[in-house]
C-alpha cells in the first residue's frame, strides 16, 4: 500500500484543478515532479516554491486573501512543524481558509531520521482553532476528504500515510466526519484512528469491546462516543492514534466531563526512538503492533 494515498492525492488534485478555477497547488520541492503535467497546464495555479516551507504557507495565505483556494503540500514535519508560525499568523490570524496535505505521517520515512518524523503534528495543530483534521485510513477516504475540502472554504489538514487499512471504514454509512462502529462490546470502547483500524481489530479479536473508527479527529465526534457509552456506569475508553500518544485525550475528557470515566491514550511515545529501522519496527517499538496493543488494552480494561 506504500505511497497509494499520495498517488491518489496527485491524481485527484490534478483533476480538481481542471474543474475548480480558484484552486491552486503549492509545493516545496517534495512531490513537485509528480505535478509536472499539471504545472504545464496551469502555470499560474501550480507553483513549486523550492525548499522554503515558511514561504509555502505565506503564499497560501496570500492566495487565500486574494480569493483563491490553496492546497499546500509537503512532508508532515516540513508542512506543520517548520512553518507553524506562518500557519498561526498567515492562515488563522488572517481568518482565511486553506488545505494542507501532508505525507510521511509519523515515521513513514523512518530512514530519513528524526528530521523526517512528525508524531506531534496533530497535537500542534490542535492548539489552533477552526481546523478540520482528517486522518484517512484508506486512499478512498483521502479522496473523499480532499474533494470535500476543495469545494469548501475552511481550514483543513489531511494527513496521508503509507500505512492503510484493507478497506475504507470511513465511507460506510453515507460518509461524513462521524465515528463508525466497527464492532460492539460491553467491557470498554477502543477508538481506532485512521490507518491503525485494521491493527486494532486484530488486537481486539475475541475481546468484549466496542471498536470505533475515526477518520476525522477534529472536530472530535463526542456525540457518537457518548452514545456507545450510554449504558455503561463507568466509561472506559482507549484511544489508539498513529501520532503522539494522548493527543485526543482532552477531547475524550471534555466529551465525558459530566460522567465517571477512564481513558488511556496509546500512540507514538514521547521518548524518541533513536534508531532508523523500518516503519513497522518503529510501530512495534511504540507498542502499536497488534500484540503490543492487545497487551495494553487488556491491562487497562482488566479483561481477556
Amino acid at each position: 500500500m506504500a505511497g497509494i494515498m499520495r498517488e491518489r492525492f496527485v491524481e485527484v488534485t490534478t483533476e480538481l484543478l481542471a474543474t475548480h478555477d480558484r484552486l491552486a497547488l503549492l509545493t516545496a520541492d517534495l512531490s513537485a515532479k509528480l505535478f509536472a503535467g499539471a504545472r504545464q497546464e496551469y502555470p499560474d495555479r501550480v507553483l513549486n516554491l523550492g525548499i522554503r516551507e515558511q514561504l509555502l504557507i505565506g503564499v497560501a495565505g496570500g492566495m487565500a486573501l486574494a480569493g483563491m483556494r490553496p492546497i499546500a503540500h509537503s512532508f508532515a514535519p516540513f508542512l506543520i512543524e517548520r512553518p507553524f508560525e506562518q500557519i498561526k499568523l498567515d492562515l488563522n490570524h488572517q481568518d482565511v481558509g486553506a488545505i494542507l496535505v501532508s505525507a510521511g505521517a509519523s515515521y513513514d520515512i523512518a530512514g530519513g531520521g528524526r528530521s523526517h518524523q512528525s508524531p506531534g503534528d496533530v497535537a500542534l495543530l490542535s492548539t489552533l482553532p477552526g481546523w478540520t483534521v482528517h486522518v484517512p485510513g484508506h486512499a478512498d477516504e483521502a479522496e473523499a476528504q480532499l474533494r470535500e475540502a476543495a469545494a469548501g472554504d475552511g481550514l483543513v489538514y489531511i494527513r496521508l500515510s503509507n500505512q492503510a487499512n484493507e478497506r475504507a471504514h470511513g465511507l460506510a454509512g453515507g460518509g461524513g466526519h462521524g465515528f463508525r462502529v466497527l464492532r460492539r462490546g460491553s467491557a470498554g470502547t477502543v477508538v481506532a484512528v485512521g490507518p491503525l483500524a485494521d491493527t486494532v481489530l486484530a488486537a481486539t479479536g475475541g475481546l468484549d469491546v466496542t471498536v470505533l473508527y475515526a477518520g476525522t479527529v477534529r472536530p472530535f465526534d463526542a456525540a457518537t462516543l457518548r452514545a456507545v457509552l450510554a449504558d455503561q456506569d463507568e466509561a472506559r475508553v482507549v484511544l489508539v492514534e498513529p501520532y503522539l500518544a494522548g493527543t485526543s485525550v482532552p477531547q475524550v475528557a471534555a466529551a465525558l466531563s459530566d460522567r465517571p470515566h477512564r481513558v488511556l491514550g496509546l500512540g507514538v511515545g514521547h521518548e524518541e526512538v533513536r534508531h532508523y529501522g523500518t516503519p513497522r519496527q518503529h510501530a512495534i517499538a511504540h507498542g502499536l503492533g497488534s500484540a503490543g496493543l492487545r497487551l495494553s488494552i487488556i491491562e487497562f480494561l482488566g479483561t481477556a
